[in-house]
């Protein structure tokens, strides 16, 4: 069973509150079945008063007669949840009712299937996954080890993968072994492993700027923000210092998050001193295959990795993703294939993520190819919300 992560257009018009229930209509206009996308309802969509709390108000299906899990999301951290997150299932080309109510999920699950937390013992990783991947990044320690030449330092703002094969958290675990020297989390003991090699390469999803044919890019985080985890998201912001792009001032944060069920994170770049950003896949030793579909708005590298096979994948929305670059150089962990995506507003969006072999339905370049075709199709096409009056 496929699961996607994608932002949901919300449509309503000004009402006038009759309740504190509402019954509200999920569109799906795709001619296939959807779920695992998750709906974000605001107050202001529901009609409620602006001292209502969302994390008093559960999510039933009416066709099924069952609770939906659901997650609260304080996203600007005034203390006040702004978001009601939920995920329902919609066949294709129908509408699903479902009401939002008053009082609590009797059947809630209390387990944190998507999580991230800066990771102190291990330098200062800031680390995240879901129930199907997992990722990871480096902080100001781990870069001024490095430029101190102190061993076990990392200088890169690429982004790791770790092949995760379970869908349990495994960061905590995995940490806990590589810390207490119970273990290592770059051997497979039936979990997965890190096996991914990022170094200077952009990994899978980090950015650069490219000015008169060179790429630049930023070192490692200097700050982070933990936003939120939960059943189905987490979500935090990456803060980095202001770098140089041959004499451009380039500014750059990133607000990352993942969703239950995908295979990729949403990254929105906050950037100010370029109107094109390039997002890059490592292509590591060059002996996969890249795919690119510039309509459709997707990017794949297909490779080996070690006695198995990996998908690399970037998605961008509609008409964003402005042309790629299959860079390639001898220069060490430089190449990468790279999607130019516009900024606007100061600020550029993508999907990013991948899929193993040993870890994912995906076996072939094909299936992941048409993972990443339908995730675009979903996100350029979003379930549509109205509130029933």
């Amino acid at each position: 069973m496929k699961k996607h992560f994608l932002s949901i257009a919300i449509l309503a018009g000004t009402f006038t509150v009759q309740s504190q229930n509402k019954i509200i209509t999920i569109s799906n206009n795709l001619k296939t079945d959807r779920e695992f996308e998750t709906v974000e309802l605001t107050k202001k969509i529901l009609g409620l008063t602006a001292n209502s709390k969302l994390e008093n108000y559960a999510v039933k299906d009416l066709g099924s007669n069952s609770f939906l899990e659901t997650q609260t999301v304080d996203n600007d951290g005034d203390g006040t949840a702004d978001v009601l997150l939920f995920q329902p299932k919609i066949k294709a080309s129908s509408k699903q009712d479902f009401e939002v109510l008053a009082g609590t999920n009797p059947s809630a699950s209390k387990e944190i299937s998507c999580y991230s937390r800066f990771v102190p013992e291990r330098t200062d990783d800031y680390a995240w996954e879901n129930n199907k991947v997992a990722f990871r990044t480096y902080g100001p320690v781990a870069q001024k080890m490095v430029e101190d030449k102190i061993p076990g330092g990392t200088l890169t703002s690429g982004i790791d993968a770790w092949l995760k094969r379970v869908d349990y958290p495994i960061i905590n675990k995995w940490y806990e072994k590589a810390t207490n020297g119970t273990g290592t989390y770059h051997k497979d003991t039936g979990e997965g492993l890190d096996n991914f090699h990022v170094g200077d390469s952009r990994g899978v999803g980090g950015i650069a700027v490219k000015v008169d044919g060179k790429y630049y890019f930023s070192k490692n985080f200097i700050s982070w923000k933990t936003i939120t985890t939960g059943p189905i998201r987490t979500s935090f912001i990456l803060t980095y210092a202001d770098w140089d792009a041959k004499g451009n001032k380039i500014t750059e944060s990133k607000l990352i998050s993942l969703d239950y069920g995908s295979q990729l994170s949403r990254f929105e770049i906050n950037i100010t001193g370029t109107k094109e950003i390039a997002a890059g896949l490592t292509l590591h030793d060059k002996k996969g295959t890249i795919g690119t579909n510039l309509k459709e708005g997707w990017l794949s590298y297909w490779e080996p990795i070690d006695d198995s096979e990996i998908g690399t994948g970037l998605v961008a929305p509609k008409n964003t993703l402005l042309s790629f670059d299959h860079h390639v150089t001898d220069e060490k962990d430089l190449s990468n294939l790279y999607g130019n995506i516009a900024v606007k507003n100061n600020k550029a969006v993508y999907y990013v993520g991948f899929g193993w072999k040993k870890g994912s339905p995906f076996q072939t370049k094909q299936e992941w190819e048409k993972y990443l075709s339908s995730f675009a199709e979903k996100i350029n096409n979003p379930l549509i919300v109205k509130i029933k009056k």
